[in-house]
């Protein structure tokens, strides 16, 4: 089980001549198992620090442990291993390859990760049908819908089985019955495989399914 601690973490970025200060000292600690959701209204920080834990942009002070390892000191090449092999990422777009199906999209995580000829977990087509899109994977992206795109997004991140999911508002793009879908399927991951989530949320019913809801405010936990 992965944890996450962040210590004093700021963000300052240069408009012109304008400092933004996305991130204003955050504290926090997910521990490993742990599945917390971050809500707060837009511009509060959410997505600033979700892309810092992940390791995706630095800060520009503070410090990220993962499992007690600095990830602002690792190297570059330790940092990309990091992602490729204990974390996984939801964004807000999905980022499927659109010259690939979604079978193909969903195949290149492992690929990626190193797991090519591996034996893919079985449970795993139990996810996809969970998740509703194991019809829907011959097609390429431009053939799918928004929320069968977010759906196979959310199957890629989750191939790999990663200890620690970094999901940016996964249910953003899909009605009451696919975001349920998604949500369970979530929940039953961090508790059959102890997976360590932190989820991105504007929606109170989502966050309602994680153990601990975090709220952020101008760059604050609040």
């Amino acid at each position: 089980m992965t944890e996450v601690t962040a210590q004093n973490l700021t963000k300052t970025y240069r408009v012109g001549e304008i400092e933004v200060h996305a991130l204003r000292g955050v504290d926090l600690k997910i521990e490993g198992g742990e599945f917390v959701a971050i809500v707060g209204p837009s511009g509060s920080g959410k997505s600033t620090l979700f892309n810092i834990l992940g390791g995706l942009t630095p800060p520009t002070s503070g410090t990220v442990l993962i499992d007690g390892r600095d990830l602002i000191k690792m190297s570059e090449a330790d940092r990309t291993l990091l992602r490729k092999t204990t974390v996984g990422f939801v964004f807000q777009k999905y980022n499927l390859l659109p010259t690939l199906t979604g079978a193909d999209n969903i195949e290149i995580a492992r690929d990626i990760a190193g797991k090519k000829g591996h034996e893919r977990d079985p449970q795993f087509d139990e996810t996809l049908a969970l998740l509703g899109i194991a019809s829907r994977l011959k097609h390429k992206p431009r053939a799918l819908s928004g929320g069968e795109q977010q759906r196979i997004a959310i199957a890629r991140a989750l191939v790999n089985h990663p200890a620690l999911l970094l999901a940016d508002e996964p249910t953003g793009n899909l009605d009451t019955e696919n975001s349920t879908a998604v949500l369970s399927v979530l929940q039953g991951l961090n508790k059959r495989l102890g997976q360590t989530i932190l989820m991105i949320t504007h929606n109170p019913e989502a966050a309602a399914y994680a153990h601990r809801t975090v709220t952020m405010r101008d760059g604050r936990i609040v």
